[in-house]
Protein backbone atom coordinates (compact mmCIF):
# COMPACT_ATOMS: atom_id res chain seq x y z
CA UNK A 1 0.00 0.00 0.00
CA UNK A 2 1.95 3.35 -1.12
CA UNK A 3 1.22 6.48 0.87
CA UNK A 4 0.28 9.70 -0.28
CA UNK A 5 2.42 12.57 0.41
CA UNK A 6 0.88 15.86 0.55
CA UNK A 7 1.71 19.03 -0.85
CA UNK A 8 0.99 21.93 1.96
CA UNK A 9 1.09 24.31 -0.18
CA UNK A 10 -1.55 23.11 -2.57
CA UNK A 11 -3.66 22.08 0.43
CA UNK A 12 -3.65 26.08 0.95
CA UNK A 13 -4.77 26.86 -2.43
CA UNK A 14 -7.26 24.17 -1.99
CA UNK A 15 -8.72 26.00 1.26
CA UNK A 16 -8.65 29.79 -0.09
CA UNK A 17 -10.30 28.84 -3.28
CA UNK A 18 -12.78 27.19 -0.97
CA UNK A 19 -12.95 30.19 0.89
CA UNK A 20 -13.03 32.13 -2.41
CA UNK A 21 -16.08 30.47 -3.48
CA UNK A 22 -18.37 30.65 -0.34
CA UNK A 23 -17.62 34.04 -0.35
CA UNK A 24 -18.82 34.78 -4.12
CA UNK A 25 -22.06 32.76 -3.51
CA UNK A 26 -22.76 34.50 0.10
CA UNK A 27 -21.43 37.82 -0.82
CA UNK A 28 -22.23 38.34 -4.20
CA UNK A 29 -24.77 41.41 -3.91
CA UNK A 30 -26.32 39.95 -1.24
CA UNK A 31 -27.60 43.43 0.60
CA UNK A 32 -31.10 42.90 -1.00
CA UNK A 33 -32.58 40.37 -2.72
CA UNK A 34 -33.20 41.65 -6.25
CA UNK A 35 -35.87 40.82 -9.29
CA UNK A 36 -34.75 41.08 -12.34
CA UNK A 37 -35.43 44.55 -13.66
CA UNK A 38 -34.36 45.99 -10.72
CA UNK A 39 -31.75 47.31 -8.80
CA UNK A 40 -30.70 48.85 -5.56
CA UNK A 41 -29.33 51.87 -4.69
CA UNK A 42 -26.74 52.34 -2.26
CA UNK A 43 -27.64 54.11 1.25
CA UNK A 44 -25.46 55.47 4.22
CA UNK A 45 -27.46 56.24 7.11
CA UNK A 46 -26.06 58.18 10.07
CA UNK A 47 -27.43 60.33 12.77
CA UNK A 48 -26.30 63.04 15.45
CA UNK A 49 -27.80 64.07 18.40
CA UNK A 50 -30.03 66.60 16.18
CA UNK A 51 -31.43 63.48 13.54
CA UNK A 52 -30.99 60.67 11.53
CA UNK A 53 -30.23 61.42 7.76
CA UNK A 54 -30.37 58.43 4.95
CA UNK A 55 -28.15 59.58 1.90
CA UNK A 56 -29.32 57.30 -1.15
CA UNK A 57 -27.13 56.97 -4.37
CA UNK A 58 -29.32 57.90 -7.52
CA UNK A 59 -27.30 58.35 -10.47
CA UNK A 60 -29.00 58.61 -13.46
CA UNK A 61 -32.63 58.78 -11.67
CA UNK A 62 -34.69 61.89 -12.52
CA UNK A 63 -36.81 63.67 -9.37
CA UNK A 64 -40.06 62.94 -10.58
CA UNK A 65 -39.75 59.40 -10.73
CA UNK A 66 -38.65 59.25 -6.69
CA UNK A 67 -41.31 58.21 -4.54
CA UNK A 68 -41.09 58.41 -0.63
CA UNK A 69 -43.52 56.97 1.91
CA UNK A 70 -43.48 57.30 5.50
CA UNK A 71 -45.71 55.82 7.95
CA UNK A 72 -46.15 52.33 10.78
CA UNK A 73 -42.57 53.08 11.57
CA UNK A 74 -41.28 52.39 8.00
CA UNK A 75 -39.52 54.86 5.48
CA UNK A 76 -39.68 53.54 2.14
CA UNK A 77 -37.78 54.93 -1.03
CA UNK A 78 -38.70 53.60 -4.58
CA UNK A 79 -38.72 54.91 -7.89
CA UNK A 80 -37.93 53.77 -11.50
CA UNK A 81 -33.96 54.38 -12.75
CA UNK A 82 -35.00 54.57 -17.15
CA UNK A 83 -32.93 52.89 -19.63
CA UNK A 84 -32.80 54.92 -22.79
CA UNK A 85 -31.01 54.82 -26.09
CA UNK A 86 -30.81 57.26 -28.84
CA UNK A 87 -30.51 55.89 -31.87
CA UNK A 88 -32.67 52.04 -32.31
CA UNK A 89 -29.68 51.21 -34.61
CA UNK A 90 -27.64 51.02 -31.63
CA UNK A 91 -25.56 47.47 -30.76
CA UNK A 92 -24.51 47.32 -27.39
CA UNK A 93 -21.44 45.16 -26.67
CA UNK A 94 -22.24 45.99 -22.82
CA UNK A 95 -24.25 47.23 -20.42
CA UNK A 96 -23.11 47.79 -16.82
CA UNK A 97 -25.12 49.77 -15.54
CA UNK A 98 -27.93 49.33 -13.99
CA UNK A 99 -31.71 49.91 -14.76
CA UNK A 100 -35.14 49.03 -13.91
CA UNK A 101 -37.38 49.78 -10.61
CA UNK A 102 -35.86 50.04 -7.02
CA UNK A 103 -37.67 49.84 -3.63
CA UNK A 104 -35.57 50.67 -0.44
CA UNK A 105 -37.48 50.37 3.26
CA UNK A 106 -36.42 51.04 6.63
CA UNK A 107 -37.53 50.79 10.03
CA UNK A 108 -37.61 53.85 11.66
CA UNK A 109 -37.02 54.47 15.76
CA UNK A 110 -39.60 55.43 17.62
CA UNK A 111 -37.61 58.77 18.12
CA UNK A 112 -38.03 60.41 14.64
CA UNK A 113 -40.50 63.33 14.36
CA UNK A 114 -42.02 61.90 11.21
CA UNK A 115 -43.77 65.60 10.93
CA UNK A 116 -40.70 67.45 10.45
CA UNK A 117 -38.96 64.76 7.98
CA UNK A 118 -37.08 66.67 4.66
CA UNK A 119 -35.76 65.41 1.44
CA UNK A 120 -33.60 67.05 -1.10
CA UNK A 121 -32.41 65.89 -4.31
CA UNK A 122 -29.29 67.27 -5.84
CA UNK A 123 -26.72 65.67 -8.18
CA UNK A 124 -27.71 62.08 -7.74
CA UNK A 125 -27.89 62.10 -4.06
CA UNK A 126 -31.35 61.97 -2.51
CA UNK A 127 -30.70 63.32 1.39
CA UNK A 128 -34.05 62.54 3.66
CA UNK A 129 -33.33 63.80 7.26
CA UNK A 130 -35.31 63.01 9.90
CA UNK A 131 -35.56 65.07 12.70
CA UNK A 132 -35.45 63.46 16.87
CA UNK A 133 -38.21 64.03 18.87
CA UNK A 134 -37.32 66.37 21.64
CA UNK A 135 -37.26 64.92 24.68
CA UNK A 136 -36.85 61.71 23.27
CA UNK A 137 -33.56 60.67 25.65
CA UNK A 138 -34.08 57.60 27.54
CA UNK A 139 -34.59 58.48 31.29
CA UNK A 140 -33.82 56.64 34.72
CA UNK A 141 -36.85 55.20 36.42
CA UNK A 142 -36.21 55.29 40.21
CA UNK A 143 -37.19 51.64 42.40
CA UNK A 144 -38.85 51.77 44.85
CA UNK A 145 -39.82 49.64 47.88
CA UNK A 146 -43.10 47.41 48.57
Amino acid sequence: MSEERRHPLRDLFYLQDRIDRVFDETLKDSRVYKTPGQWVPYVDIFEDDDMLTIKVELPGVRKDDIILDIGRGLLTISGEKRFSHDKQSENYHMIERQFGYFKRSFNMPDFVDIEKVDAKFRTGILMVTLPKLNGSDARRILITKD
